[in-house]
C-alpha cells in the first residue's frame, strides 16, 4: 500500500522509488466501472444523459478528495519536502490522485468487490444527492443558470491572495448586477470561486439545494 501513497515528489528525492501514477490510472478505471454498475442498477430509470452527470460529480477530483480527507490519506503520503512544505497532504488533486491509488492497489490484491464495499459506502450517500439533481456541486454553474433565468449577466468573480508562494490563499467575490452576492476562500483559485458560488447561491435559495449538506467544491479545485 505504501506503494499507493507514494507520490512524485517524492520518487525526485528517493532515486528508484515508484510514484503512485500507475495504480492511479487503474483505479480511476476501476472507480469508474464501480460507479458506472452501481447507477445503472440502483437507478433503472434515470437516463444515459444523467447517469453520466451523476458519474461525472462523484468521481471528481473535489469528491475523491473529500474522501482522502475523510479515510485521513492526508497523514499517510510520503511527498517530497518542497511539496509536503507547500501543503500537498492538503491539496484536493493530490489527495484525489491518491484515494484512485488506492483502489488500484485494491483492486490487485483482492478483485474488484473490495473496492465495490469501499466506494460503496464512501460515496453511496453522495451518489444518491447527485443522482436527484445530477451536477449539484457544481455552484458555479448553477449560479450562473440563476442569473440568466432573472435576467441579469453573468456572475463577475474577483481573485486576491495572500500568504507565502508555499502556503498560498485564495478569496472569491462573486456580483450578480453589480451587487456582491458570495464570498470563498480555498486553496485554489477555482475552489476559492466555487464557495463564493455555494454562498451565493445558498443566499439565494434560502440554502435549499440537494447538495447543500456536501461539503466542498466541485470540480476543477
Amino acid at each position: 500500500m505504501l506503494h499507493a501513497l507514494t507520490h512524485r515528489s517524492w520518487c525526485s528525492e528517493h532515486p528508484g522509488a515508484q510514484s503512485n501514477e500507475r495504480l492511479e490510472f487503474l483505479g480511476d478505471a476501476v472507480l469508474g466501472l464501480v460507479v458506472t454498475d452501481h447507477l445503472y442498477e440502483r437507478f433503472p430509470d434515470l437516463p444515459e444523459g444523467q447517469l453520466a452527470k451523476t458519474r461525472a460529480a462523484v468521481v471528481s477530483a473535489p469528491t475523491l478528495a473529500d474522501v482522502g480527507r475523510e479515510l485521513g490519506i492526508g497523514l499517510e503520503l510520503r511527498l517530497g519536502k518542497g511539496e509536503d512544505a507547500s501543503g500537498g497532504r492538503e491539496k484536493a488533486s493530490i489527495l484525489a490522485d491518491a484515494v484512485e491509488a488506492v483502489l488500484g492497489a485494491m483492486y490487485l490484491d483482492g478483485g474488484i468487490e473490495p473496492v465495490r464495499a469501499l466506494v460503496l459506502a464512501a460515496l453511496d450517500e453522495r451518489i444518491g444527492a447527485a443522482a436527484v439533481r445530477p451536477g449539484s456541486r457544481d455552484y458555479k454553474t448553477q449560479l450562473q443558470e440563476m442569473a440568466a433565468h432573472d435576467g441579469h449577466t453573468p456572475p463577475v468573480y474577483v481573485l486576491s491572495e495572500s500568504g507565502p508562494d508555499h502556503h498560498k490563499r485564495f478569496h472569491a467575490t462573486v456580483a450578480i448586477g453589480g451587487e456582491i452576492q458570495g464570498a470563498g476562500t480555498g486553496t485554489s483559485k477555482k475552489e476559492a470561486e466555487q464557495k463564493a458560488a455555494r454562498a451565493a447561491y445558498e443566499r439565494r435559495t434560502g440554502g435549499s439545494n440537494s447538495g447543500s449538506s456536501e461539503n466542498g467544491a466541485s470540480d476543477g479545485v
